[in-house]
């Protein structure tokens, strides 16, 4: 039996917070909502696109106040250049189920998912969204309410976008603080972008990466993103799986400064990705995807640093894989604490890796080392009791080579003296295992070659 409630119609039944906000323009709408405590629920309540989309499209800017009920959308709100959408902190803007889109986008958002992208695309420009709490109402591991996808639109969206709040094609834009709640997409989806300034993003319960940057990407601060999320917190992707990309290319010159992990005890991937490589086109023709000029900072909580090779394990490894070992110039890993063990894992070819000021605030294993350089090898079994279903994860047959690598102020606890570079680095030299499927994982041929 399916339980009901009816949201107060805000504006219709009680006066407007908002004067910009005009309610007359909700439509009224009835849908099911999935909670875990108390099931099936049948909604009754206003969409909010059209008279929140109706002043942007008058004054170019529309501020969104706290109210009882969350403002619904049922598919994305769409700003164009010169734009401002601004909200309360504890303004709540909620998905309608079903609809499976973002919540809200640029205008011009094209995709170049299988040629370079060109010289001009016309992009939006200076563009600010600004507070509220985004939900999709992806509240559960298996239950997202029918908002599986953070795409462009319902119809024709464009490839590879996957975001609650979607940025691609743009120039000199702004997301600043705001909670992302319980949902599945990627938080902020930046893409083709240039001069950019995400500050202030609190993940709540959140189903994949925090702010997930696809190339060509530059100039841009990455600043204060915390909370508990299901993936990476902050990913910069160069190169990546074509399901999520919507173009490809370089990044480069951006800082990633003040993130947080999850605090001791609350499950959290605690992870930040960057991933270079070089894309296949279907034509036979690749691009280069290199990250440079890339500095971390002021860094908590996070336990692992990906700098890795990775093929698309979803669409299958041999269908979606970079065409060779990604490149990584000038990195910079600066401030980092440690309250559990972790490491920077590094699986491509590197010139210029900065380490410096890290503290490890926990008791260190013999065999702990804070840098890993090499391939990586683990077994991903489809059916546990099938060897013919699993799956190598990494690349584990790739070489990669590290030059200038710099190691400086890493120590343990309140120690005044550095650990010896030793103690800091390993280099990783893999062997096909004799005894899998018996043993996991497979192991290869790969290793990580250390130019000092």
């Amino acid at each position: 039996m399916m339980k009901s409630i009816i949201p107060l119609l805000f504006g219709l039944l009680a006066p407007l917070a908002a004067a910009e906000v005009d309610a007359s323009l909700t439509h009224a709408s009835t849908w099911t909502e999935s909670w875990p405590d108390t099931g099936p629920l049948e909604v009754k309540g206003a969409i909010w696109n059209d008279a929140i989309q109706a002043v942007l499209d008058k004054d170019n800017a529309v501020h969104l106040p706290k109210r009882d009920q969350p403002y619904y959308l049922d598919g994305p709100l769409i700003l164009k250049s010169g734009q401002k959408l601004t909200a309360d902190a504890d303004a709540e803007i909620r998905l309608k189920p079903g609809s499976n889109t973002c919540m809200v986008r640029n205008e011009h958002m094209v995709g170049f998912a299988d040629q370079p992208v060109p010289e001009d695309t016309k992009p939006d420009t200076s563009i600010t969204i600004e507070g509220g709490i985004w939900t999709t109402l992806a509240n559960g591991v298996k239950d997202s309410n029918g908002n599986q996808r953070g795409a462009s639109s319902k119809k024709d969206p464009v490839p590879g976008t996957h975001g609650v709040i979607l940025l691609h094609n743009v120039r000199h834009v702004t997301v600043r603080n705001i909670t992302v709640r319980q949902s599945r997409a990627f938080a902020v989806h930046l893409a083709n972008v240039t001069d950019f300034t995400v500050d202030g993003v609190t993940l709540d319960r959140h189903g994949r990466d925090g702010v997930h940057v696809n190339a060509p990407a530059s100039h841009g601060l990455i600043r204060r993103v915390s909370g508990v999320s299901h993936d990476d917190t902050v990913a910069l992707n160069a190169w990546e799986w074509k399901n999520y990309a919507p173009s490809f290319g370089a990044i480069h010159h951006i800082v990633i400064e003040d993130v947080h992990g999850s605090p001791e005890g609350v499950p959290s991937a605690n992870s930040i990705r960057l991933l270079p490589g070089v894309k296949r086109f279907s034509d036979g023709t690749t691009l280069d995807c290199p990250i440079h000029d890339i500095t971390l900072r002021h860094i908590a909580d996070i336990r692992d640093f990906k700098l890795y090779d990775q093929p698309n394990l979803e669409i299958g490894r041999d269908k979606d894989a970079s065409a060779g070992i990604g490149t990584l110039r000038g990195i910079v890993f600066e401030n980092l604490t440690f309250k559990r063990p972790g490491s920077i894992q590094v699986h491509a070819n590197a010139d210029g890796l900065s380490v410096r000021a890290v503290k490890l605030n926990f008791p260190l294993a013999a065999d702990f080392r804070l840098i890993e350089l090499g391939p990586k090898s683990q077994t991903y079994k489809r059916k546990a009791d099938d060897p013919a279903t699993w799956t190598e994860i990494f690349s584990p047959d790739l070489n990669c080579t590290v030059r200038n690598l710099s190691v400086s102020g890493v120590r343990q606890r309140e120690a005044t003296t550095d650990l010896p570079v030793d103690q800091v680095v390993k280099v990783i030299e893999l062997k096909p295992n004799p005894d899998y499927p018996k043993t996991t994982p497979q192991g290869g041929s790969g290793k990580g070659i250390w130019i000092r």
